[in-house]
């Protein structure tokens, strides 16, 4: 099982970026995928994820109204539409998941993990 995220860069504060989660050797689809992020000096924090039952999504306070999860079954991926960003979404951004239907934001139980992509929001 192997997931990687993509698509972080540099952006000024206001700006957007649109991650992307793929995966190899199974569906996205079954299960909960979630996304989480790793400033320096910082625990590593959910930002958002998608269940993989019913596709419910839930977010941070923090990203709350900015960010939105999604997935497309076609393409075996998970984005996360970030808006509206602030220097204080810098991190090292990864998606996860722990093999079950639901999804959470508590990385203690994550079992899979993409190699991260770094978002850098800088004037």
């Amino acid at each position: 099982v192997q997931l990687q995220a993509s698509g972080g860069g540099t952006v000024q504060p206001g700006g957007s970026l649109r991650l992307s989660c793929t995966a190899s050797r199974f569906r996205l689809r079954y299960w909960g995928i979630g996304w989480f992020r790793q400033a320096p000096g910082k625990e590593r924090e959910g930002v958002s994820c998608i269940s993989g039952d019913d596709g419910s999504t839930y977010y941070a306070d923090s990203v709350k109204g900015r960010f939105t999860i999604s997935r497309d079954n076609n393409r075996n991926t998970v984005y996360l539409q970030m808006d509206n960003l602030k220097p204080e979404d810098t991190a090292v951004y990864y998606c996860a998941t722990d093999r079950r239907r639901a999804c959470t934001l508590d990385y203690s139980g994550m079992d899979y993990w993409g190699r991260g992509t770094q978002v850098t929001v800088s004037s």
